[in-house]
């Protein structure tokens, strides 16, 4: 993570009125009461006066879209339509002037990955929230309005999932906007899609009245309801009074804690327990995991929504997709003639109603005389399926699994704080890496037991510590790393530090690390 990423943590902290607590861990839950929590559970969050707090929740692991979207990479952070991720198109979406500063709720894993693809598209963040589990909706919903509560109760938070395909941003924000007035009259606020076709993998809205084509205005729930079998489906669609559940909600801090309070009383002592203990690593609010690990694992809507009585419907009739599967994809992807889409290096002979992706320049993918097919090609996998089983495709990570294989949640190209590797080649005693390190970006102090490394510095520049020494690499430089040594590479220049890595040794693995100093607070 760059430099200017730490420094603009540290500003954060300097609005909340603290500094970056350098000795406090997350992991240290035997004792809740330790001297680090005390000094920083009243700390505020900080956010600009706005309309709308948007708060993205961004922890989801895309396991239908795998080979593409992996637990170590998901889904929200991949280009998977357009220039942006998900993620920052969905932060875009929700940004402008009645607009706060984004709140996310992410994990430990996806920390500088959220507030790097902000920064790349030029947003801000506001509170960067850890969660130490995974949890559900309902707890990451009530942390976000209990975190707000004491700034204002009367604020409005716009809470919605980071990995949805909204390609008309104003026209969602105008449905925003119709919402706001039942949100700042003590109701809860849903957005239901005006389903285009009969789709069998979402819930639905049930609403007491048909959707016409009056003016947008919020309407009354009359029920939810569970994704339905094929037939149910075409009725639903067909009767002009239900709604896909997009399951994107506004409403007021106070009303949401409110809810909570009378339909779930047990989240709300655990998390409010969560945060009384909270600490702050580097920027980031992290809750506590004592308490944080007890909750239960519920959505919001079996939590709050499904038992309130004070919840209304905004409808939405522009495009929307969750992209829950390669089939959405192929439904919302450019198509030739033939309903053909192709990504990547791709040649397509006489292929109907597919998607054909490489996500390789130099893989090349051919597609011969097929029909309703999903073709994905990566370096390390390759999925072919049939449209309609896009769904199933979720089966195969947990097949993989099993088989213990690296495929199922890693990619060959890993994401750390300071940049990104990519493994090249893979032998018995031997590894081959490519290396990218941000400018202002460095690797912890470290050693291995078990392995020595190779640097070859190919762009840019590098400054290595290699024991009690320290010198300069520019590009085609190279320096050898002991098995046992004390080392650290850090990027002093203003262009990304290239270099390739050969690694040697009886055991390679990534758990071969011993950490002295981390700016990145990593164990």
């Amino acid at each position: 993570m760059p430099n200017r990423l730490l420094a603009r943590a540290r500003e954060r902290l300097d609005r909340l009125g603290c500094n970056p607590v350098e000795d406090c861990h997350a992991g240290q839950t035997s004792d809740p009461h330790a001297s680090c929590h005390e000094r920083q559970r009243s700390m505020p969050v900080w956010r600009e006066d706005a309309v709308i707090i948007p708060v993205l929740l961004c922890g989801g692991s895309g396991t239908r879209l795998w080979p593409l979207s992996r637990k170590s990479y998901p889904k929200q952070f991949v280009q998977l339509v357009g220039a942006d991720t998900l993620f920052q198109a969905s932060a875009r979406r929700l940004s402008g002037e009645d607009y706060a500063a984004p709140m996310v709720i992410t994990n430990q894993d996806f920390r500088f990955i959220v507030t790097e693809q902000l920064l790349e598209v030029g947003i801000e963040p506001g509170a960067v929230v850890i969660e130490p589990s995974k949890r559900n909706t309902a707890p990451s919903v009530l942390a976000a309005a209990l975190l707000q509560q004491d700034l204002d109760p009367e604020a409005l938070m716009l809470v919605a999932p980071s990995d949805h395909l909204v390609p008309d941003a104003e026209a969602f924000r105008e449905a925003v906007a119709v919402g706001c007035k039942a949100a700042q009259d003590g109701k809860l606020v849903t957005f239901g899609i005006r389903p285009r076709y009969p789709e069998t993998g979402y819930g639905y809205l049930e609403l007491a009245e048909c959707v016409r084509g009056e003016a947008a205005r919020a309407f009354e729930l009359k029920c939810f309801v569970e994704k339905p079998d094929p037939e149910d489906a075409e009725r639903m669609v067909a009767s002009g009074a239900h709604l896909w559940n997009a399951g994107i909600f506004l409403f007021s801090v106070k009303t949401i804690i409110k809810a909570f309070r009378q339909h779930a009383p047990a989240i709300v002592e655990q998390v409010e327990q969560a945060l009384h203990y909270r600490t702050m690593d580097l920027g980031f609010l992290r809750l506590d995991p004592f308490f944080w690990d007890k909750l239960e694992d519920i959505s919001v809507d079996y939590a709050v929504m499904e038992k309130a009585e004070n919840l209304v419907v905004v409808p939405f009739g522009s495009e929307w997709s969750d992209l829950g599967g390669w089939d959405a994809i192929w439904r919302v992807s450019e198509k030739d003639e033939n309903g053909v889409a192709v990504s990547g290096p791709v040649t397509a002979i006489e292929c109907q109603n597919s998607l054909l992706r490489s996500e390789d320049e130099t893989q090349e993918l051919v597609g011969i005389g097929v029909r309703n097919i999903v073709a994905v090609a990566m370096p390390d996998a390759v999925l072919v399926a049939g449209v309609h089983r896009a769904q199933d495709v979720g089966k195969v990570v947990e097949a993989l699994k099993v088989k213990r294989a690296e495929q199922a949640e890693a990619f060959q190209l890993e994401h750390r704080p300071w940049g990104w590797y990519e493994r090249l080649v893979l032998g018995d005693r031997f590894q081959v890496n490519r290396i990218v390190v941000h400018p202002g970006a460095s690797m912890s102090l470290q050693s291995h037991h078990h392995r020595s490394e190779h640097w070859v510095l190919v762009e840019g520049t590098a400054r290595i510590t290699l024991d009690d020494e320290s010198e300069l690499l520019t590009e085609n430089q190279s320096i050898y790393i002991p098995q046992g040594a004390v080392h650290r590479l850090e990027n002093p220049g203003k262009l990304p530090a290239v270099l390739i890595e050969v690694q040697t040794g009886a055991y390679l693995g990534e758990d071969d690390i011993i950490r002295f100093v981390d700016m990145y607070h990593r164990s």
